[in-house]
């Protein structure tokens, strides 16, 4: 379990010192939340769009600083990082759990960095329970695409894994609604949105902003992508283990 913490604690000071991170994880969803809101580019009255477009702003943020956890593990595979891990007492599993556990954690200040700012910019105001479930929600729900993040690093190389992962990010974000509700979608687009992991992600935030109760459906849907994402990023980092 030492080897774990110690491991978990090595790959989130490596994660939160990266400037990438930094300025597509925490700082463009901000600015793009004030944008969207302050010049009148989102759906609804004032108060609304404060509202649906905060928590889609946060969980475009997060999103965006989970799959950034994965994009560095090809770089990481040329240096020989995975040859060493194999040395260690940590099984596949651990190795996994603790990048998952780092994207978890990366999360944490694109979530706040949003809801700080709906809270002080646009006055957004929530029942303390409804700011705690937020948060929760945004935070737990992250885990799924840390491992198709993971995923994807662990079997793509350098440069094609980040492409890949910020390509899958956008796509997510906006078929999944983060971007525009899928309310004005064509039907065809929103019952494909419907079954996708990012729309259930954020509807569940979504529902409790509004003070309606997340739906078995939306959970459903994103524990099926959760073991799904899992098995696959299993799966890519025993093969590349192998071939390191």
């Amino acid at each position: 379990m030492s080897g774990l913490m110690g491991y978990i604690r090595l790959e989130a000071i490596r994660t939160l010192r990266d400037g990438g991170y930094v300025v597509f994880g925490i700082a463009m969803p901000v600015v793009m939340y004030l944008v969207f809101t302050n010049l009148g580019l989102a759906p609804g009255d004032k108060h609304y769009a404060a509202i649906f477009t905060m928590v889609s702003m946060a969980a475009y943020g997060a999103l965006g600083g989970a799959f950034n956890n994965g994009s560095g593990l090809a770089e990481d595979r040329a240096m020989g990082w995975l040859r060493q891990l194999r040395l260690t007492p940590l099984t596949p599993g651990q190795v996994v759990t603790g990048k998952v556990v780092t994207g978890v954690v990366a999360v944490v200040p694109s979530i706040a960095a949003v809801l700080l700012t709906g809270a002080l910019v646009n006055h957004v105001t929530l029942a303390p329970g409804q700011w705690l479930a937020i948060v929760g929600l945004l935070w737990a729900g992250t885990i799924p695409f840390s491992l198709l993040g993971l995923g994807n690093g662990y079997r793509l190389t350098g440069q094609t894994a980040a492409m890949a992962n910020v390509a899958t990010m956008l796509s997510l974000s906006i078929v999944g609604g983060l971007w525009v509700p899928t309310t004005g979608f064509p039907s065809w687009l929103r019952a494909i949105a419907e079954w996708t992991p990012s729309n259930s992600y954020a509807s569940l935030s979504w529902h409790v902003a509004f003070g309606e109760a997340p739906t078995l459906r939306e959970v459903a849907i994103l524990c099926g992508w959760l073991a799904a994402f899992g098995l696959y990023a299993m799966y890519g980092y025993r093969r590349a283990a192998r071939t390191a």
